[in-house]
């Protein structure tokens, strides 16, 4: 993970690149000395250009004003926006070090700003070696912030969980030649060193004990053994007497199994399948260094999903964690298969909400594309509205799906208490309905199939790996667990 270091200061040096935040764009005018220059910005700002740079003979300067039309959270969404141009524009310009500075902006639009601007500068560039050259120029090595209206521990924060995106995107990013469910269950391990949660990995010889039969089956088809990994924070000062549970899918590799997936497009692309998993464990990450006083738990099954000589295979029925029986119809459904098993065994901590985070379905990807998260489930309204809000907040908007009890009939089998999967029509939603079944408790299903990983430009959320969900969690759960 490759992000700028910060430093703060008190006030910009002269002679050095600069961004400027301005509240207003005719503020931003009139601070500049030369009329030419003053000119030109008018001009271009008139043209509704969100920001604009002035190549001086030692230095350059960007001037971006706060936009004046939209809500509060589109607002910051396009500063996010205008950060990842001008990141694009320091590369280019070989800057080693920018500053960034603002005037009378209010605080929630500046860091929206230097959220963007960090994300930018986000590559996973482990892979290359000296065969040939990396793909871009070379990152600034320094961001100086110089926010006189915001806390040092504010702008600590954001750093934060800059940080926890970048180590999401890394896991997604790697390969399964490298990142198997073992080394997934060990990079969780090593979060939880350096932010202080706790983290106990469950082997297989103790999986096999639990009868955790949908983790199970799924692995049968790999050479490598599944993990089950528990992590925990839960600080003196923690707001919710009952902890907050997050499960997220850990398939670190899903061929479909014997229901084979066609290569191009799809299984090409599977190395993401565990997108929910590395969304929970860096979101624990931020949560921990930031000391949030919240009781939060997070459960991520892992394993790969391969045709192997004993994989399981269409037409078996296989006894789950909680004792209920599936008939499994299709072994690329599998993802449903291992949480089952979690949500079950999140039970036993008599949880106050379960959020659960999935690269579930191509239904939903399909519906809504990379824009959003399909959201479905049986949690209080007021959590639906709190989590929307969230999404609003950082861009990781949820669309709610119905979640009517008729969908069940679809999961209906002749021969098992339910099968996997229920047809073509309404495939994200019955996924969600097959996953209530073993839940008791208020449950928000997230479905991040289709902004997870994208093969193309994405702005500052990346190409590759996103780490969506990591930043929806951690502004939810802050604003859950205030004081």
């Amino acid at each position: 993970m490759n992000i700028p270091e910060i430093i703060t200061r008190k006030k910009t040096m002269p002679d050095r690149s600069v961004i400027l935040i301005a509240g207003e764009a005719d503020q931003a005018v009139e601070a500049l000395k030369d009329d030419r220059e003053r000119a030109y910005v008018k001009k271009r700002f008139e043209g509704k250009a969100d920001h604009v740079m002035l190549d001086r003979l030692d230095h350059r300067q960007w001037i971006v004003p706060v936009p004046e039309q939209g809500s509060r959270e589109e607002k910051m969404e396009k500063l996010r926006q205008a950060a990842y141009k001008i990141a694009g524009e320091v590369i280019k310009a070989d800057d080693q070090e920018v500053q960034v500075t603002d005037k009378d902006t209010s605080p929630e639009f500046a860091l929206a700003f230097l959220e963007g601007l960090l994300l930018s500068f986000y590559r996973f560039d482990k892979y290359f070696t000296g065969n040939r050259d990396k793909p871009e120029d070379p990152l600034p090595e320094k961001i100086i912030v110089v926010f006189p209206g915001i806390a040092d521990e504010e702008l600590e924060a954001l750093r934060v969980v800059v940080r926890a995106v970048g180590y999401a995107r890394d896991l997604v990013n790697e390969p399964v030649s490298w990142l198997n469910a073992l080394r997934l269950s060990e990079a969780f391990a090593e979060m939880g060193r350096e932010a202080g949660f706790s983290v106990e990995v469950f082997h297989k010889q103790k999986i096999e004990a639990m009868r955790m039969g949908g983790l199970l089956a799924v692995n049968r088809g790999s050479v490598d053994p599944p993990t089950f990994t528990v992590m925990e924070w839960n600080p003196p000062d923690a707001v919710n007497k009952k902890p907050v549970v997050l499960v997220g899918k850990g398939v670190v590799f899903d061929t479909g199994g014997l229901s084979l997936k066609p290569t191009k497009d799809s299984m090409d692309q599977m190395k993401s399948d565990m997108a929910g998993a590395a969304a929970v464990g860096a979101a624990m990450y931020a949560l921990a260094v930031n000391k949030v006083p919240c009781h939060v738990v997070a459960l991520v099954p892992a394993t790969d999903n391969r045709p192997d000589g004993n994989a399981y295979t269409p037409g078996d029925v296989v006894k789950m964690y909680d004792g209920s029986t599936v008939e499994v119809l299709n072994t690329d459904a599998e993802g449903r298969m291992i949480l089952a098993d979690a949500l079950a065994y999140a039970k036993q901590y008599d949880p106050e909400l379960v959020l659960e985070f999935s690269t579930l379905t191509g239904a939903a990807a399909v519906a809504i594309g990379k824009y959003g998260i399909v959201g479905m489930g049986t949690a209080a309204e007021e959590e639906f509205v709190a989590l929307g809000q969230s999404g609003e907040r950082v861009n990781e908007r949820l669309v709610r799906f119905p979640f009517w009890d008729e969908y069940k009939e679809l999961l209906r089998s002749d021969i098992a208490d339910m099968k996997n999967i229920g047809g073509r029509e309404a495939g994200a939603i019955t996924a969600g309905k097959f996953l209530e079944h073993f839940t008791s408790y208020p449950y928000i299903h997230l479905d991040i199939a289709g902004p997870a990983f994208v093969t193309g430009n994405n702005s500052y959320k990346g190409k590759g790996g996103t780490g969506v969900g990591v930043r929806l969690v951690y502004d939810f759960l802050k604003n859950k667990c205030k004081k």
